[in-house]
């Protein structure tokens, strides 16, 4: 089958090795995507291994319309009993860039009424609307006249792993996270620190990696589960096979601390929901104080863009962290994200890579420091 993963802009390369990785053949890298060709088995391990993955889908029709009647039609076309019964519910997302239909929300309404008048003319019932655990979940994308269908594997998307059970204001994504510490090319060979750790989610997500736990482990909801034609046996033959893979040792340390004492316990809860209790070295320290765990290693920060956390001077405050690189950093790799064009100048180094991220709505650079 074709499927279509999701990821964020700047993340495109890092999904597709991933994919690669799996066993994903005719891969192709599309805006804030990846479209390949593989089977079932490899559909449900997208869903629960791929790191930097926001959703899965697999498309099923394609066609053109350039009004709503025609839009309808085609759409009623498909034999929607193949994929939900009318006992199951459903939900319609679309993604709109179009001259000939303007606004997102009436093309799925016209999708839903045409899968619901279906199920009424063939069995005089109908399915019903669940927006937030549908069993059925419906993407539609127009570009000018052209229309995909897809259905999405994930229903919800892939950056819920479960173990944020509590955060701080303006954590980092989930996805984003994993994909930053990729491009880290961070081996698992040296210690990883995170020394603003706000909620923890780089720390998470790097014990996840080396201890290569599968993202959505502790997930229970796939919309593929409920799909007609899912498979039992299989899916639970991915999973076990995935759980055989865990490491249950790794040499080196992660250590995360932040000056505010609420972070450092809104980390622990959340290494704790992650099952990484005793992996995360956790502490409640400045960083300008702050010293290596060990001769060699990678930092990794995201500190205040002084856009959604607010800072007293935030020239002051990247000059400062300069400073403590080239102070108390050295041998170590730092790699920051950072929002903030104009503090960067402060820092007082020269990045010698600045990789385009965006971070939500804020463009942002991760920018990587040797300390020599």
């Amino acid at each position: 089958m074709k499927i279509i993963v999701k990821t964020f802009q700047g993340l495109e390369q890092v999904l597709a090795d991933e994919i690669a990785e799996l066993g994903g053949r005719n891969l192709q890298i599309i805006r804030r995507a990846v479209e390949f060709e593989g089977d079932k088995r490899l559909l449900y391990r997208c869903n629960l291994e791929l790191r930097t993955a926001i959703r899965v889908l697999t498309p099923i029709a394609h066609f053109r319309a350039r009004h709503e009647s025609a839009f309808y039609t085609k759409m009623k076309e498909i034999d929607w009993s193949q994929y939900m019964t009318v006992r199951q519910t459903l939900s319609v997302d679309a993604v709109v860039h179009s001259t000939y239909f303007t606004h997102s929300q009436y093309a799925a309404l016209l999708t839903k009424d045409a899968v619901v008048d279906q199920f009424r003319e063939k069995f005089f019932k109908r399915p019903s609307v669940n927006t937030l655990n549908p069993d059925l979940a419906i993407s539609i994308h127009i570009l000018e006249d052209q229309v995909t269908v897809l259905l999405d594997a994930s229903g919800e998307s892939l950056h819920k792993r479960g173990y944020r059970v509590d955060a701080l204001e303006a954590p980092v994504n989930e996805v984003l996270a994993a994909g930053i510490l990729t491009l880290t090319k961070w081996q698992k060979d040296v210690d990883l620190m995170d020394a603003m750790c706000g909620s923890g989610t780089f720390l998470t997500e790097a014990a996840l990696m080396a201890y290569n736990m599968p993202p959505q482990l502790g997930r229970d909801y796939f919309c593929f589960k409920k799909w007609t034609d899912f498979d039992d046996a299989l899916w639970a033959d991915v999973l076990e096979t995935a759980k055989s893979k865990i490491h249950t040792n790794y040499a080196h340390q992660f250590a995360g601390s932040d000056l505010n004492f609420q972070a450092v316990r809104v980390t622990e809860r959340n290494i704790e929901a992650a099952m990484l209790t005793g992996k995360i070295k956790m502490e409640r320290k400045d960083f300008f104080k702050q010293v290596p765990s060990s001769e060699k290693g990678v930092l990794v920060l995201n500190p205040p863009y002084d856009e959604r956390l607010k800072l007293e001077d935030v020239n002051q405050f990247y000059k400062d962290m300069g400073d403590a690189f080239k102070k108390n950093w050295k041998n170590w790799q730092v790699w920051m994200l950072t929002g903030n064009a104009e503090a960067i100048k402060h820092v007082g180094l020269k990045p010698s890579s600045r990789i385009p991220l965006w971070n939500g709505p804020i463009e942002c650079r991760l920018l990587k420091y040797e300390m020599y």
